[in-house]
């Protein structure tokens, strides 16, 4: 299951009895702000899920699939999320218990 913004904003609708608008407004507002958050090189943490960070890799040697040919993959940023050990061992304990 992929969880949405649309469902996250239906669950505080129905959770909080709020207007759907501004349930909307409340989710795209958070998510704007983690984005402008990371773009600025610093990290996210949200207590008791995870850290999002942003990443240099380094350039590196590559290879196109379909041709074979070897070629340089440039240097760039990515994201990263670490989930925290609380969430690590709920999942673990769910795949325990199927």
């Amino acid at each position: 299951m992929t969880l949405t913004k649309k469902e996250i904003s239906e669950y505080l609708v129905k959770t909080f009895k709020i207007y759907k608008k501004d349930a909307v407004y409340l989710v795209s507002l958070f998510f704007e702000e983690l984005k402008k958050t990371l773009l600025k090189g610093e990290s996210v943490k949200l207590s008791g899920f995870g850290k999002f960070e942003i990443r240099n890799k380094n350039p590196r040697p590559g290879r196109n699939p379909k041709t074979g040919e070897f070629i340089l993959i440039n240097a760039r940023k990515v994201i990263i999320f670490k989930a925290y050990r609380k969430i690590k061992e709920s999942i673990y304990n769910i795949k325990l218990n199927i």
